[in-house]
């Protein structure tokens, strides 16, 4: 058979933000229906017990005051380069996938001038000119969209290397007066990758994607606060959570079996399946819709790892965050093989969903 080039990861680094924020943290907060604009007739002990019955979310990350978006990214960056045993200046080329670019504390305005891949080289201090800066807004699936760029870029034999960011600080444009924001954290992750020749596939095998935007575009937002008496224009996250649960559970199985079917591969063949860590009950509800489109009744125990309890929603982050947590043994019982097959796939803003199939 004949060498064909694959894309392979080669370092893994990730970065959780200093402050731990646990439920209790909401106690105080003023929470507004999004509907009527009026405040819950409900305490708050019991929409934050209602929140965790659905999440499954104990605590998350936030940012310190003085961090901003590509701080978190840097560091991301420099772990992986160190876990790769690579200078950074031999990257070929830097894709930071994020949302809302560096916010600063106080201010909820997005900043993306320049782009966030170009604030993560300067502050890096790459020299090389050859190093090209990408940014990717997918929403939550923008690090598996920024690793199907990244995957371009080498089977074309445009790049030899670079390194695949996702980051993001959603505690700063999530409204306060919001009980969803109580998913919402912070992080970043990054992975590097390398072209590699071989005669068998290795790397990203395959990828499956999907967008559904007529309909479902409004289901992740920016808008005005729950709270009508909220002084200022200022933005905030606001999302359509039932309806964008159903879309998940219903839409996601496919385009996850469209990429095992794509490698050539049986669900049995898989052995981990790291999903965007959104929802611990709709991505348990995804992982039985996966399984019942192979007419398959049991689950493997721990064949979907999770870190949303202890590290919240941070969006593009979770997944590359969660892969770098598991290659490094910090997740009890979790542990992936040279030779085993991982499902890498994502759901968010767009709506967009992207199944990516990688042979370690």
């Amino acid at each position: 058979m004949a060498k064909e080039i694959y894309t392979r990861i080669i370092g893994t680094g990730s970065y959780l933000p200093p402050k731990v924020v646990k439920n209790n943290h909401f106690l105080n907060y003023e929470f507004y229906d999004a509907g009527t604009k009026e405040p819950f007739d409900k305490s708050n002990e019991e929409i934050i017990q209602k929140f965790y019955e659905i999440t499954n979310i104990e605590e998350r990350r936030y940012v310190a005051e003085d961090q901003v978006t590509s701080d978190l990214a840097v560091v991301a960056v420099k772990e992986a380069c160190k876990s790769a045993e690579i200078s950074k200046e031999s990257l070929d080329f830097i894709i930071v996938a994020h949302n809302f670019g560096d916010i600063e504390e106080g201010n909820v305005r997005t900043d993306i001038l320049p782009g966030l891949a170009n604030k993560v080289k300067m502050k890096l201090n790459i020299k090389n000119p050859s190093c090209i800066c990408h940014d990717v807004i997918s929403g939550c699936p923008g690090w598996t969209q920024a690793m199907i760029v990244a995957d371009a870029f080498i089977k074309s034999g445009f790049m030899k290397r670079g390194v695949v960011v996702g980051a993001d600080v959603l505690s700063r444009i999530s409204d306060p007066h919001d009980r969803d924001s109580m998913i919402y954290a912070d992080g970043a992750g990054a992975t590097i990758v390398e072209a590699v020749e071989s005669d068998e596939p290795t790397g990203i095998i395959s990828h499956a994607s999907r967008s559904d935007s007529v309909t479902y575009a409004n289901l992740l937002t920016l808008g005005g606060s729950n709270n009508p008496n909220l002084a200022g224009n200022e933005l905030w996250v606001k999302m359509v959570g039932h309806k964008l649960y159903i879309y998940a559970i219903k839409n996601v199985p496919g385009v996850v079996k469209e990429s095992i079917d794509k490698a050539g591969l049986h669900l049995s063949d898989i052995k981990k399946v790291l999903i965007h860590q959104a929802n611990e009950k709709m991505d348990e509800a995804i992982l039985s819709g996966v399984f019942r489109l192979y007419n398959e009744k049991e689950i493997p125990e721990g064949i979907m790892p999770m870190s949303i309890r202890y590290l919240g929603n941070s969006s593009t982050a979770t997944v590359p965050t969660l892969l770098d947590l598991i290659l490094k043994d910090k997740i009890d019982g979790q542990e992936i093989n040279e030779g085993d097959y991982v499902v890498l796939c994502s759901v968010g803003a767009g709506m967009n969903i992207n199944s990516i199939v990688y042979k370690f």
